[in-house]
C-alpha cells in the first residue's frame, strides 16, 4: 500500500542490521510518534527533551520486563535521513532481543516498515530526489570500487545535478516564450530563438551522453557475462581455474569431463566477469547426459555479453576457426578468440592472418594478464572515470531516450520557425521527462514498485 494512500502520519520499525545472530543489531524508528513511543519504554530519561543527534545508554523495559541494554541514536525532524523524527536502537544481536524490542514497540504504536519504505519517507519528504533515492538501494547492492563509487556520487547530487543544470536552461527559455504568449498580440520576441537553438544543441549533446553510458553503467552495476566456448579438451576448465587462482572446475584428459555449465565470478579492474564454463561442444555423443551439458553451452553461448572462444593449436585448422568465426558473426556473437597450449605447440605462425587473436597457456598461466586486460577492453573503453555521471538504471535511460527525441523536435520545430505556443509545448515534454526521473513527476505504483526492490530496514 502506497504512503500517498496512507499518508506519512504513522510511525514504522524494522530491524536495519541483517537478519542473523550478532554482536549488535540496529532497530531503526521513524515517524511523528517515534520519540514518544521509545520514551515510553526508556526510563532512564525524557527522551522528548534531549537534543537532537545525540546518544542515551539506558535499560528499554516493557513493563517490568528488562528487554535490553542499549544505546539510543536521536535524530528530531527535519535533520534525519527520513525528514521526520529517528530513533536508532543499538541492542545486542540476540534474535530473541530483536524480535522482542520490535513486537514491543508495534505494540505501543509502530507498524512494521515495508521495504524501502524509510528512504522513500525520505524522498516524500525531500530529503532525496528519486535519482538519490535508488542510488542508496544501488549502494547497497555494490559490489565493486566502481559501482559503489557511482552509487555514492549520486547519493551526493552528482545525477540530479546535471538534470538539474538541464531543467533550469530548458525552464528559463519556456518562461520566456510563455511571456511572449502573454503578449502575443503587441508581436514582441523575448526569447531569443538563435540562443535556444544552440542551448537545445548543447542539451542534445549532454543528454545523448548520458544516456550512452547506460552501456557502462549496465557493466558497473550488473557485471559482464562471459561464456568459456570450445570443443572438449581445448582447457576451458583449466582457463577458469587459472583465472580464479583456484581448483574450482574438474580438470581431466578425458573428453567431455565437464557436463554441466559452472559459473564463478571474478572482479577484474572493478568489472565483475561472471565466468562460465560450458561442455565441450561437438556435433553428438552417445552419452544423453553429455548432450544436455552441449546444448546448454549454445543456450549460454547464445545468451552471453562476451564469448571467450578457446581453441586447441595443436588440433585446429585455419578451416575450423574460420567456420567458427563466421557463425558468430552470424549470430552477431561478441567473441574473444584465444588459442590455447602455446606452451606444447609450434603452430602460432598458422595463425598469425586472425587480428586480435590471443596465444595463452592456461596450464601455465602464460599471458592471461593480457586476456584479462582484454576482456575489460571489450566492455568499457578506457578507464572508468568516476567524476562523470554514469547511469545505471534501465528508467533513467529511458527517460533520457525520450528526453533526446523531445529535444531533437524543439530543434527542428525552430529551423521550421515554429509558433511560440508549440515550441512550449515541446519543451513542457522536455521538462516532463526530466521530472520522470527526478521523481517531481511520478505515480503510486511508480513509487511502489521502485521502492520493493529495497530491504526492509532502508
Amino acid at each position: 500500500m502506497s504512503l500517498f494512500r496512507e499518508g506519512i502520519t504513522d510511525s514504522i520499525v524494522a530491524l536495519a542490521t541483517p537478519n542473523g545472530i550478532g554482536a549488535i543489531g540496529v532497530i531503526r524508528v521513524s515517524g511523528p510518534n517515534a520519540l514518544s513511543i521509545v520514551n515510553l519504554l526508556f526510563k532512564s530519561k525524557n527522551l522528548l527533551l534531549q537534543p537532537s543527534h545525540t546518544l542515551h545508554v539506558g535499560l528499554l523495559r516493557n513493563g517490568d520486563e528488562i528487554i535490553d541494554e542499549v544505546v539510543l541514536a536521536l535524530y528530531k525532524s527535519p535533520n534525519s535521513y527520513t525528514g521526520e523524527d529517528v530513533v536508532e536502537i543499538n541492542c545486542h544481536g540476540s534474535i530473541f532481543i530483536q524480535n522482542r524490542l520490535i513486537e514491543t514497540l508495534i505494540k505501543h504504536g509502530c507498524r512494521l516498515a515495508r521495504p524501502g519504505e524509510f528512504t522513500q519517507r525520505a524522498f516524500l519528504n525531500g530529503k532525496l530526489d528519486l535519482t538519490q533515492a535508488e542510488a542508496v538501494s544501488d549502494l547497497i547492492a555494490s559490489n565493486t570500487e566502481a559501482s559503489k563509487n557511482n552509487a555514492i556520487r549520486n547519493i551526493r547530487g552528482g545525477f540530479k545535478s546535471d538534470l538539474m543544470l538541464l531543467r533550469h536552461k530548458l525552464v528559463h527559455f519556456s518562461a520566456m516564450i510563455e511571456l511572449e504568449l502573454d503578449f502575443a498580440t503587441e508581436d514582441v520576441e523575448f526569447a531569443d530563438r538563435s540562443d535556444l537553438k544552440n542551448v537545445v544543441t548543447e542539451l542534445i549533446l549532454k543528454t545523448n551522453r548520458l544516456a550512452a553510458s547506460f552501456k557502462l553503467g549496465n557493466v558497473i552495476k550488473n557485471g559482464v557475462q562471459v561464456a568459456i566456448i570450445g570443443k572438449p579438451n581445448t582447457g576451458k576448465s583449466t582457463l577458469l581455474n587459472a583465472l580464479l587462482n583456484e581448483s574450482r572446475a574438474i580438470v581431466s584428459e578425458i573428453a567431455g569431463t565437464t557436463r554441466d555449465t559452472i559459473e564463478e565470478v571474478l572482479n577484474i579492474e572493478g568489472i565483475l566477469f561472471r565466468l562460465i564454463d560450458t561442455a565441450g561442444i561437438r556435433v553428438s555423443t552417445e552419452n544423453s547426459i553429455e548432450d544436455i551439458g552441449i546444448q546448454k553451452s549454445f543456450e549460454k553461448m547464445r545468451s552471453a555479453d562476451l564469448v571467450v572462444y578457446l581453441f586447441d593449436l595443436n588440433t585446429t585448422s585455419i578451416a575450423d576457426l574460420e567456420t567458427v568465426i563466421a557463425d558468430f558473426n552470424k549470430e552477431g556473437i561478441n567473441y574473444i578468440l584465444v588459442g590455447n597450449k602455446v606452451d606444447v605447440s609450434d603452430k602460432t605462425e598458422l595463425f598469425s592472418s586472425f587480428q586480435d587473436l590471443l596465444f595463452i597457456s592456461a596450464k601455465e598461466n602464460y599471458n592471461l594478464e593480457t586476456l584479462k586486460h582484454e576482456l575489460v577492453k571489450q566492455v568499457i573503453e578506457g578507464e572508468i572515470n568516476t567524476d562523470a555521471t554514469i547511469v545505471t538504471n534501465v528508467r533513467h535511460f529511458d527517460a533520457l531516450t525520450q528526453l533526446s527525441a523531445a529535444l531533437v523536435d524543439i530543434e527542428l520545430g525552430l529551423t521550421q520557425q515554429l509558433s511560440g505556443d508549440l515550441l512550449s509545448l515541446d519543451i513542457k515534454k522536455c521538462l516532463y521527462y526530466l521530472g520522470l526521473i527526478t521523481g517531481e513527476i511520478t505515480n503510486e505504483e511508480q513509487l511502489d514498485l521502485i521502492f520493493s526492490s529495497f530491504c526492509i530496514g532502508k
